[in-house]
């Protein structure tokens, strides 16, 4: 009988992300210890998930809004700033932390098997416990400036965000993988990370990247975050404007966001998994004598 016939695999060897299905218990399991870990010995616990987020909000704020008075152009900028920082923030933490996550994991791994993929994945499900907070408190401050949404901005929202889930697990199984052998990969990620709040329109205007752009703007349109982020724009910030707010240049909506752009974000982020899955399938088998 064969190892197939039998049921078996071969060691190192397992059903991908199928397997961290099979395994929610230890994926619980592992976000939780992820988070005590992380917070040992810290005064303010998941606190700091609510000052990273606000010191950030308000460097930007006081640098662009009223330094460069970006919101003399941009009603309601601190929402539309704000609305783009915790969506941002999670991906970037996501990213980094599932690159380093089998490092960080090394002598779990050596010393039994389970999942390889559940590291890359418990990084990804603990950076959105911190996510949350931060959501909460742009809800609070959008209903105090009149945020009534459609059903359709709603639901765009959580498209977007999983959109944004599926990108960092599938670059963080990447990244994660090819860091046990290259462990350049992790300075590769922090430049990634530093560009990323640029390379999307958390700051600025979509239109000011067209109008430099040009007929070339489709370009800037294919990274899936600057769709989410414009998203949640439209979702968060558009809402709490005014008739003649609403009708001005600065919050027209990007043409096609959601019939087409939002499925083309979709199957790029669906794609990376892929390529992710099959990368770390093929470089976890030597996992263990690498660390």
């Amino acid at each position: 009988m064969s190892a197939a016939e039998a049921g078996l695999t071969y060691p190192g060897r397992g059903a991908g992300l199928r397997d961290v299905y099979r395994n929610r218990f230890l994926l619980k399991l592992l976000v939780m210890k992820e988070i005590k870990v992380r917070y040992r010995g810290s005064a303010l616990g998941l606190l700091w998930s609510y000052l990273k987020p606000g010191l950030q909000f308000a460097v930007f704020y006081v640098a662009l809004g009223l330094f460069l008075n970006v919101q003399g152009s941009t009603p309601n900028y601190p929402i539309y700033l704000f609305a783009g920082i915790v969506l941002v923030n999670f991906f970037t933490e996501a990213l980094g932390n599932s690159t380093r996550s089998i490092i960080s994991n090394r002598d779990l791994i050596r010393k039994i098997y389970l999942p390889r993929e559940l590291f890359p994945v418990a990084s990804v499900w603990v950076s959105a416990v911190h996510f949350l907070p931060q959501v909460v408190i742009l809800l609070i401050v959008c209903f105090f400036n009149g945020w009534s949404p459609s059903i359709w901005q709603l639901l765009a929202v959580v498209a977007a965000f999983a959109m944004v889930s599926v990108l960092a697990v599938g670059l963080g199984l990447f990244f994660g993988a090819v860091n046990v052998y290259f462990r350049d990969s992790e300075n590769l990620v922090d430049l990634l990370v530093m560009m990323v709040t640029w390379a999307s329109p958390v700051l600025y205007l979509w239109s000011q990247v067209e109008h430099v752009l040009g007929r070339f703007f489709w370009v800037y349109q294919l990274n899936p975050m600057t769709i989410a982020v414009q998203i949640f724009h439209w979702s968060f910030w558009t809402p709490t404007l005014n008739q003649t707010q609403a009708a001005a240049p600065a919050a027209a909506l990007v043409p096609g966001l959601v019939p087409f752009w939002l499925p083309v974000g979709a199957v790029i982020s669906l794609l990376v998994l892929v390529i992710g899955q099959i990368t770390f399938s093929r470089l976890s088998t030597k996992f263990a004598q690498e660390l």
